[in-house]
């Protein structure tokens, strides 16, 4: 399953490399792709969305709902 979220605040690469690293550390994630131009994530897995969305809010970025 694929889940799209959207985040505020990421600026850069290493933003882009930050979110990825926090939502692949999320049990159940296979594969997470960030994109700093769309202001959107993308992640493979079976985790459910407020876990992700925890763990995104954690790395310091906000999500748009």
């Amino acid at each position: 399953m694929t889940t799209t979220i959207s985040v505020e605040g990421m600026t850069c690469g290493h933003c882009e490399q930050t979110v990825e690293e926090a939502l692949q550390n999320v049990p159940g994630v296979t594969d997470a792709t960030a994109d700093q131009e769309d202001d959107q994530v993308e992640v493979d897995g079976d985790a459910d969305t407020a876990t992700l969305v925890e763990a995104v809010e954690d790395a310091g970025y906000t999500v748009e709902t």
